[in-house]
């Protein structure tokens, strides 16, 4: 089945489709993004608005105790690594950018810990530059779907981008991300409750009855 079919099936499916992290900036969408490793959107939004209130900007946070930085994003876990990664990556954007969180890729990636998916993020939800974004869920989804045989982000990133145009990159990340979240789990994929199930070759791996696969649907921001 073709990969524009699953696509367009999925836009149908998620029309509200969106990055399910709070901000109001590209500042704090980086940082949320950051944040956001190994833990879950809901759990870094619960800890953010008190971080962006203590610490508004990139000259703030840059000249924060870490101390009291690690005490409010505690929640997130690896509290003290994340720590010292925002708190890094605010003096950077400090000292190499004049305060602003650059529009680039190539400029996001110098900063400390930052990796292609983060700027994935940021560039295409804060500034309207199209990327995919290759997290876990993107590339269990596009292997389940066919689309890439491989785990690693780079190349995920780099097959989904070769099937669709531009336009389509983040806003088909949203998509494939919510349906990971909400159905197609790692380990018990709501197979039968699936909007896609005629459309997906691995649509026997998952659960069978129709009933049960309902029950596994899951809202995050519910």
């Amino acid at each position: 089945m073709s990969a524009t079919a699953i696509a367009e099936a999925l836009a149908a499916a998620y029309p509200e489709a969106e990055c399910e992290l709070d901000f109001r900036s590209p500042f704090e969408l980086l940082l949320a993004t950051v944040l956001s490793a190994q833990s879950t959107d809901r759990r870094v939004n619960s800890v953010t608005p008190e971080l962006f209130r203590r610490w508004p900007t990139p000259e703030a946070l840059a000249g924060a105790d870490p101390d009291e930085v690690a005490t409010i994003i505690k929640p997130v876990g690896f509290f003290r690594n994340k720590t010292a990664a925002i708190i890094g990556i605010a003096r950077a954007v400090v000292d190499e950018f004049d305060g602003e969180v650059p529009g680039s890729l190539d400029e996001l990636v110098t900063l400390p810990g930052v990796g292609r998916k983060t700027a994935n993020v940021v560039l295409g939800n804060a500034f309207g530059v199209p990327g995919v974004t290759p997290d876990t869920h993107l590339i269990r989804l596009t292997n389940r779907f066919g689309w890439v045989a491989s785990t690693k982000p780079d190349v995920v990133e780099q097959a989904v981008m070769a099937l669709f145009p531009p336009e389509r990159w983040t806003q088909l990340s949203h998509e494939i991300i919510w349906h990971g979240r909400r159905v197609c789990h790692a380990k018990r994929p709501a197979c039968a409750a699936c909007v896609i199930r005629d459309l997906c070759p691995s649509r026997d791996i998952g659960e069978q009855d129709p009933v049960v696969a309902a029950t596994l649907i899951r809202e995050p921001r519910a």
